[in-house]
């Protein structure tokens, strides 16, 4: 049920071999995600329940989701283009089925983000479920 573009980053993380590698990549998914616009930064779009500032702005046009986001860290700035990857361009009704955990499990992010990342990536997960039910 990935996208893609999800696709695509999975293959490139089976051309690394190493975990700083991964690391990097994914630091660099974030570096070249568009920043999101500061007023945008607002309460509404913050998530709360991660180590970091994050926020995420969700749109739904014609049936389809897509997010913008961003963080104050470098590495949770990669974990949102992550997920962009995953969910955006889905139609809204299939993003709360996207099973997120068994996805990003594919590129072994559970067993080397810290329990604060991982609970942040979690708040993240669940925010965009919330706002696709809530549109669907």
């Amino acid at each position: 049920m990935a996208t893609p573009a999800f696709e695509e980053i999975v293959e490139d993380f089976e051309f690394l071999d190493d975990w700083e590698d991964r690391y990097r990549h994914v630091i660099d998914q974030g570096k070249a995600m568009q920043r999101l616009d500061d007023a945008l930064k607002v309460p509404a779009t913050k998530v709360d329940g991660c180590a970091s500032q994050v926020w995420l702005h969700p749109v739904v046009e014609g049936g389809v989701f897509r997010f913008d986001g961003d963080s104050d860290a470098l590495i949770v700035r990669g974990l949102i283009a992550v997920l962009r990857c995953l969910y955006n361009g889905l139609p809204v009704a299939e993003v709360p089925g996207v099973d997120a955990a068994a996805e990003l499990a594919r590129l072994g992010l559970n067993d080397h983000l810290s329990a604060q990342r991982s609970n942040g990536l979690r708040a993240m997960i669940e925010r965009i479920r919330e706002v696709a039910q809530a549109t669907a």
